[in-house]
């Protein structure tokens, strides 16, 4: 008698959360308490990768740790210039584990770093403005400002501290452009994924559908009652929830074109002084006029609610918004073709977009519905 084969069929590994999530206010400050008990111990050592204003938050919780800590120099930017020094500290302290502190492109940064070496990595957001500290995606950018590529990391960060005390301390629109972003979830995933009979892609879709309902419900009176319960349930929606979205739904739930346009973007000097989310949050739009291009009703309908949100939590609208109302058509033609080149997230779309029809798109995010 034959022995009966055995046919393994393997699915991608999904990264979907951090081992352990840990929020609370003032939590920052008993940082070690909460490290796992095999990054503790004697002779156990770490690498602060911060920016310059993270840096002193996360020093004050580590100045009386029973570990030695080593500090890198601040930075503000994913870029290989900053993954190259970092590569020189990893050598020169030779450290167990590394904590990031601080915005999206700082903890970009520190996964990253730690997925090379592969490193224990904890996480501390000093802002809710993307879901950086939850996701295993690092993306580079050039000296410049301008997006490069992106990395898909081998797995989320070990340990996520969320202290609410310490992203309160930063601007507000920090938390809206953090809005921006998250609620962009739904608007591609539904696009890319919202056919799928993949059972954690359609969670994905639905949870990006349920992200979404929660920031309509809740961000104004968030950002009216900062530090209140309602705002830490918008933070916990921006940093947590949507990242949840992109490590359930995995390679298949995409982003699209809200993305490449934002990535389009940076590509203007201009524009780097704008946030990610906002740009992002443009980009939706961007999205939505190309849709009803192909005659997407339900697309013009989502557009004109969506702009009655942003008016009411200040997201930028048009490219004026983003006081980028004076750039020449050939710098519109740049971000198009950036926007539009092969592997883009535009092609995640279901219908071919020419570089015309997005600069099209691009300058009428703000045009009214007409009568039928």
């Amino acid at each position: 008698m034959n022995a009966m084969k055995t046919v393994i069929n393997s699915l991608p590994i999904l990264a979907i959360a951090p081992s352990q999530v840990i929020r609370g206010q003032g939590i920052v400050h008993k940082l070690v308490d909460y490290l796992p008990t095999w990054l503790q111990g004697s002779g156990k050592s770490a690498l602060i990768i911060s920016g310059t204003k993270s840096k002193a938050s996360v020093k004050t919780a580590l100045d009386q740790a029973d570990i030695p800590i080593h500090y890198a120099d601040p930075i503000e930017n994913c870029s290989e210039v900053n993954l190259k020094k970092l590569q020189a500290e990893i050598t020169k302290h030779q450290p167990h584990f590394i904590i990031g502190c601080g915005g999206g492109k700082v903890l970009d940064t520190a996964k990253l770093i730690a997925h090379q070496h592969n490193l224990p990595i904890v996480t501390i957001p000093t802002t809710a403005a993307t879901c950086a500290a939850w996701t295993a995606l690092s993306n580079v950018y050039t000296e410049a400002g301008a997006f490069s590529y992106d990395v898909v990391l081998s797995r989320c960060p070990d340990l996520i501290l969320v202290d609410y005390d310490l992203i309160s301390t930063a601007p507000q629109r920090t938390l809206i452009a953090g809005i921006g972003d998250a609620i962009a979830k739904w608007y591609e995933a539904s696009v890319s994924s919202g056919s799928s009979d993949k059972t954690l892609v359609i969670a994905a879709v639905q949870e990006a559908r349920i992200l979404r309902d929660i920031l309509f419900q809740k961000s104004t009176e968030a950002l009216q009652n900062p530090t209140g319960s309602v705002w830490q349930e918008v933070v916990d929606a921006t940093v947590c929830l949507a990242g949840i979205i992109g490590g359930m739904g995995g390679a298949q739930c995409r982003t699209v074109a809200a993305h490449a346009v934002h990535n389009g973007l940076t590509h203007l000097p201009q524009s780097h002084h704008t946030l990610h989310g906002e740009k992002v949050a443009y980009g939706i739009l961007v999205q939505l006029r190309l849709e009803e291009f192909q005659g997407n009703q339900l697309a013009a309908t989502a557009r004109q609610q969506l702009l009655k949100f942003y008016s009411e939590i200040k997201l930028p609208q048009n490219l004026g918004d983003l006081a980028l109302g004076d750039i020449t058509l050939k710098e519109l033609e740049t971000v198009a073709a950036i926007a539009c080149k092969g592997g883009s997230d535009l092609h995640n779309l279901p219908f071919y977009v020419h570089e015309h029809q997005l600069i099209a798109a691009m300058v009428s995010t703000t045009v009214p519905l007409v009568a039928a």
